[in-house]
């Protein structure tokens, strides 16, 4: 599958939107970029850079099971 990333103007937005409306989701996906998944692009970006330059931090599996049963019983209190 490619992806392909357009700057579409306003007037015709809808008219696009429509046009890909038409295929089905395996033929087309329409991902939209809003603030929040441009953040969320950028912050695994940022951890991504982490494990390929060597300072990202690891943790156990036991650590992590120990820190969601943690969380868990923050949240049911």
């Amino acid at each position: 599958m490619q992806i392909i990333r357009l700057r579409v103007n306003e007037k015709i937005y809808h008219h696009l939107m429509w046009f890909l409306s038409r295929f089905s989701k395996e033929e087309i996906q329409i991902i939209s970029e809003n603030d929040e998944f441009i953040s969320l692009q950028a912050y695994l970006n940022k951890e991504l850079n982490k494990v390929e330059d060597g300072s990202a931090e690891y943790i156990r599996v036991d650590q992590l099971d120990n820190l969601l049963e943690d969380t868990i019983r923050k949240h049911e209190a």
